[in-house]
């Protein structure tokens, strides 16, 4: 059998044109909402399915409808995982064959994509996922023998091999040691599980009953997205959806493109940063850097100046700074804009090879987030020289802890996997909001009370930081801390930047408290780390786990006597604040 003939493909465009200039905007308008739904409908159920606290707590996944080429339609609340699902379709279109060939069971080098299939991949590089612990899966959407549209998600696995538990490394020196990796490759063929495939994923795990659980409950809410969008499809006509995202997709780029008209053009921005370290030359600093152009209608970005890619696991692949940039970009111009991948047409991303940013195999990558969060300082820095009411200060920059426990609670994991936030910069007419993840993620933190009722630790202490927060007109959000006491021996891993370079203020505004992490807390042997870590701790022992404060916004004398006394009342400032902002108040 022969693919699709040059008639039969002119012809096909001729209809769609037809179908594209007669779909009225009320169509348009319903189905973008039918697909935010059902992207919040996968949500949900996830949620409830989900076996691990990183995804019933936490909430560490995404699920998006895509269009036939994995262009995502509505961005799911993980934003930084938005951008990574056109890279990983596309190669999975580069792999098994495009949509034209599917009905023939041949193209590329994996025989066809056909109904009924599912996709997995967990490789940074092939298939542009996170890190090794970030899952994705992707099922396509058929109307007769064309692919139309794509179901996916991305969750963050318990476990997944390498050197350590949790997979999730401090100080990698290579993707092999970050866990089991996953090129883009069926696990569903045709209906048909691929039981190898899954067996395969859970000999390398040293969590299989949390891996085989929210991958069962990923992979059905995942089918579920693909039937839904299969609905429709009989519903409205499969040309009709395929016009409506194409609608969608060409408003996106049209609002951003109107966004940036109104950019002075013979601005430029610029700025750079640096992260404390990569976690294994930990006395060596990492600049990110970047230029911002406005040119012909369209906006630049220009991170060649970025270090060379590090020898630790801070490394950062495009769909991460792509993430960067989206949401930098919307929160600086507009936020009622709304991303998808049509804004893509909008936007020039320059990158040096080879570098912080733009790493190349096997460099590790599995402490990606806290680049993420200091590269979104460093972009909205640049970009407020482009609209400076929209400026803010630094964040405090989210987190992660690991403790892999040698005997857990009875009938419960021995991996516990905690995002610890931090807090917001303050900008112009706003404090920052403290306690809370930031940017990107809309990450969750994970209660007390689940701690301590399926995990062998006691937390004697949570609570915010006074004086934390960046002096300002407007203050910084202030730092939270958290007393962890091991009721059994365990190996603690924590992941975190800003102990060295404080989040800064801005327009006149203070720094915000550094993060902190000390380990065997009140013992004679009690240290500060001074950057990422591995531990083996002993039952008994403590730990303090404290993240940066939000940077202020604006000189601190001009800031409202009425909100100095909330903030005295309230204990976010000392009557006689030591240092406030400094980053060595709350000891």
């Amino acid at each position: 059998m022969a693919g699709t003939s040059p008639a039969m493909a002119a012809e096909k465009w001729l209809n769609m044109t037809a179908i594209n200039r007669s779909l009225d905007a009320i169509t348009i308008e319903i189905l973008r909402n039918k697909i935010a739904s059902l992207v919040e409908e996968m949500h949900y159920h996830f949620y409830r399915s989900g076996y691990s606290t990183i995804i019933r707590e936490s909430r560490d996944f995404s699920c998006v409808i895509l269009d036939r080429n994995g262009r995502l339609i509505v961005a799911p609340p993980m934003f930084f995982h938005a951008p990574v699902y056109r890279h990983l379709v596309g190669r999975i279109l580069a792999v098994y064959g495009t949509s034209t060939l599917a009905s023939t069971g041949v193209g590329g080098t994996g025989h066809g994509i056909r109904e009924g299939d599912m996709f997995v991949s967990n490789h940074p590089y092939e298939g542009g996922l996170p890190h090794v612990s970030d899952m994705a899966f992707v099922a396509p959407v058929f109307a007769g023998d064309q692919i139309v549209a794509f179901a996916g998600s991305i969750a963050h696995k318990a476990d997944l091999g390498g050197t350590v538990a949790g997979s999730t490394s401090a100080n990698a020196t290579e993707m092999y040691q970050e866990g089991l990796l996953i090129p883009p490759i069926k696990i569903r063929d045709a209906g048909r599980p691929l039981a190898d495939i899954e067996r395969l994923i859970l000999g390398n795990s040293r969590q299989p009953a949390l891996v085989r659980g929210d991958m069962n409950a990923q992979i059905a809410v995942t089918q579920m997205g693909a039937a839904r969008t299969k609905e429709l499809c009989d519903r409205f006509g499969a040309e009709t959806l395929c016009a409506a995202f194409a609608a969608i997709l060409k408003s996106a780029a049209d609002g951003l493109r109107a966004a940036i008209a109104r950019l002075p053009s013979c601005v430029t921005g610029s700025a750079e940063s640096f992260l404390d370290s990569d976690g294994v030359a930990v006395d060596r600093p990492i600049k990110l850097a970047v230029t911002v152009a406005v040119e012909n209608g369209t906006v630049a970005f220009d991170f060649s100046a970025s270090d060379p890619q590090a020898a630790g696991p801070v490394n950062l692949r495009p769909p991460m700074v792509e993430a960067c940039v989206f949401y930098c970009l919307i929160g600086c111009l507009n936020p009622k804009l709304a991303f998808n991948d049509g804004m893509r047409d909008v936007v020039r991303f320059i990158f040096a090879p080879r570098t912080i940013v733009n790493a190349e195999p096997p460099a590790a990558v599995s402490n990606y987030q806290m680049v993420n969060l200091k590269l979104v300082d460093l972009i909205l820095e640049a970009l407020a020289n482009f609209h400076p009411a929209r400026a803010i200060a630094n964040a405090g920059s989210s987190s992660a802890l690991t403790i892999a426990w040698r005997q857990g609670r009875p009938g419960q994991s021995t991996m516990q996997y905690e995002i610890i936030g931090s807090a917001y910069g303050g900008g112009a007419g706003h404090d920052g909001t403290s306690a809370t993840a930031t940017h990107l993620s809309n990450l969750h933190i994970t209660p007390i009370e689940i701690l301590e009722a399926e995990f062998p630790c006691r937390i004697t202490q949570f609570d915010l930081v006074p004086d934390s927060g960046g002096a300002g007109q407007w203050r910084g959000g202030l730092s939270m801390r958290r007393e962890y006491e091991l009721l059994e021996d365990a190996t603690v891993i924590r992941r975190f930047d800003k102990s060295r370079f404080p989040p800064q203020g801005v327009a006149g505004g203070g720094p915000g408290g550094r993060s902190r992490f000390v380990v065997r807390l009140g013992a004679a042997d009690e240290f500060e780390a001074p950057a990422s870590g591995r531990y083996e701790m002993r039952a008994g022992e403590r730990f303090l786990v404290q993240s940066a404060g939000g940077g202020g916004y604006g000189a601190p004398q001009l800031r409202d006597g009425a909100a100095i006394d909330r903030d005295v009342a309230e204990g976010y400032v000392s009557m006689t604040p030591h240092k406030v902002g400094a980053g060595d108040v709350g000891d």
